[in-house]
């Protein structure tokens, strides 16, 4: 489990063929003295075991399904990633609940500077639309976001400038793509509801009333 506050960047050092998936090398911008073989390092948002560990680099295998679903089969030798080891018992959860699984793949469609901070406008699958909220969380490349707007199936994104500075968000432009999480309570919620939700005659009947009815609250 992940915060989606990104602990350092790191660079890819290499992408080797492994049976189908890859091996990927990654130098960090921080220690590892407290990190060892089969810790949880979250890489742009997917969540991947570490195989080999050194005080500056690891290694990690990126399954067929990984690679399917994420960016990682566009990645190359020498791009930027962003990094967070797994939550610790204890430790201040100052982003929102992030699993490491990603939903699937999303497209910037335009980057507006605002003075010091960054309106980012990105696109995702329709699939995964229904589950955006204005004002409910997201992980972008690992980075937990809080959604600025909703635009159909796209959704508007407000930058601080230090998130801005201190993740990959900084060498983004339009067109490129990123790994996309959905708020994992969001998925839940709407699992729960679509029952209800599904059947058009029972659409006018949703309300708070109806959720005490049915253990919503």
């Amino acid at each position: 489990m992940f915060t989606g506050l990104i602990e350092g960047e790191g660079r890819i050092i290499s992408l080797l063929p492994e049976k189908g998936g890859l091996i990927i090398e990654v130098q960090t911008s921080f220690m590892l003295e407290d990190t060892k073989i089969g810790d949880s390092i979250a890489v742009n948002g997917v969540c991947l075991t570490a195989i080999e560990v050194k005080p500056k680099t690891f290694k990690a295998h990126i399954s067929p399904e990984t690679l399917n679903r994420t960016t990682f089969k566009y990645k190359k030798q020498g791009d930027w990633v962003n990094l967070e080891r797994a939550l610790k018992v204890g430790d201040r959860l100052g982003g929102h609940l992030v699993s490491g699984h990603i939903d699937g793949i999303g497209k910037v469609l335009n980057i507006n500077p605002l003075g010091d901070f960054y309106q980012i406008l990105i696109e995702i699958p329709e699939a995964l639309a229904v589950y955006l909220v204005e004002k409910g969380s997201i992980a972008v490349d690992g980075i937990s976001l809080t959604i600025n707007k909703v635009k159909e199936n796209s959704f508007e994104l407000m930058i601080i400038p230090h998130t801005y500075q201190v993740t990959t968000l900084k060498y983004l432009k339009p067109g490129d793509l990123v790994n996309i999480e959905i708020d994992m309570i969001a998925k839940m919620v709407h699992k729960w509801l679509s029952p209800y939700l599904n059947q058009q005659e029972k659409k006018s009947q949703l309300s708070l009333e109806f959720l005490k009815q049915h253990g919503f609250l």
